[in-house]
């Protein structure tokens, strides 16, 4: 049984779910995304807070400007949100789902 958008889907056979290529595809691209060795450290700082740009890159030692691409990469995908205070933009995870999906896989590889 899977839940999505709050509807539950049995996976048997795929009887009930009926999986396009389209969302296929989607997956494929979302787990690309998940599967880049710096964007992994970023989902993994912003997994316990929000951080700003110039603290993502101080914690990885890279450079802002490598940071601020990746953090955008991560924007389109919706795997990362922000917020502006001033002069300042905050990021953090998108929802929960980002964060249980890096903490399964994570569980996963250290079985």
């Amino acid at each position: 049984m899977v839940e999505i958008r709050g509807k539950r889907y049995s996976m048997k056979k795929n009887q009930e779910l009926k999986l396009t290529g389209d969302i296929f595809q989607n997956l494929s691209d979302f787990f690309k995304v998940m599967g880049d060795f710096t964007r992994l450290r970023i989902i993994h700082f912003l997994s316990d807070r929000e951080m700003n740009v110039n603290e993502i890159a101080a914690e990885l030692g890279m450079e802002q400007s490598a940071i601020s691409h990746q953090l955008r990469i991560l924007k389109q995908s919706r795997l990362v949100k922000y917020r502006r205070e001033g002069k300042q933009v905050f990021y953090s995870l998108d929802d929960q789902h980002v964060r249980q999906v890096f903490i399964q896989g994570l569980e996963h590889v250290m079985e």
